[in-house]
């Protein structure tokens, strides 16, 4: 299928709370519901665990690849190979924009690895900006640089409000994860 009508714009979901791979998602499912391809490129992300990446493999127009090395990153002291996993999801990125068969391209977390110093924001901003005409991006996690947020077209901001996390509730299967 070919781009959808209007689309090529891009999304940053970012913010403090629960939810932002989640509402991506949810954009997934409605390109796919109507028909379009979409591509979610994961960093930082491993072992296919969560519900959204189960869930995903079951819907025919929803592709999801993960690169993450598996440990725990420290923001500005990050690995070689969390660097070279990051490196290879914008490679994914790319791929996927030659390859011209996806519609939208949400780049899960990336706004996260810029933030841990695995890449830069000049590297994801060449990426969006050598898109096909057509490609809907969306760009999630925490702390998006300005940049990010000054290129997009629609902006959402996932606040904390309250979380059973605060009072020890611990991550719950099929809510948080």
């Amino acid at each position: 299928m070919t781009s959808g009508e209007g689309f090529g714009k891009v999304h940053v979901i970012t913010g403090p709370g629960k939810g932002k791979t989640t509402a991506a998602f949810g954009l997934a499912m409605r390109a796919a519901g109507h028909g379009y391809r979409v591509c979610v490129v994961q960093f930082m992300k491993t072992g296919e665990t969560t519900g959204e990446f189960l869930a995903a493999r079951n819907i025919e127009n929803i592709d999801v690849v993960q690169f993450g090395s598996g440990r725990f990153v420290v923001q500005g002291r990050p690995t070689e190979a969390d660097v070279k996993a990051a490196r290879a999801a914008l490679d994914a990125v790319r791929a996927r924009f030659a390859g011209g068969s996806c519609q939208m391209i949400i780049l899960d977390e990336v706004n996260v690895a810029v933030w841990m110093g695995l890449i830069k924001v000049d590297e994801v901003l060449g990426v969006l900006k050598s898109r096909p005409t057509g490609t809907e991006i969306v760009l999630t996690g925490r702390n998006a640089p300005e940049e990010f947020v000054e290129y997009a077209d629609y902006v959402s901001v996932i606040e904390n409000v309250k979380h059973p996390y605060s009072n020890g509730t611990g991550a719950r299967k099929g809510v948080e994860w």
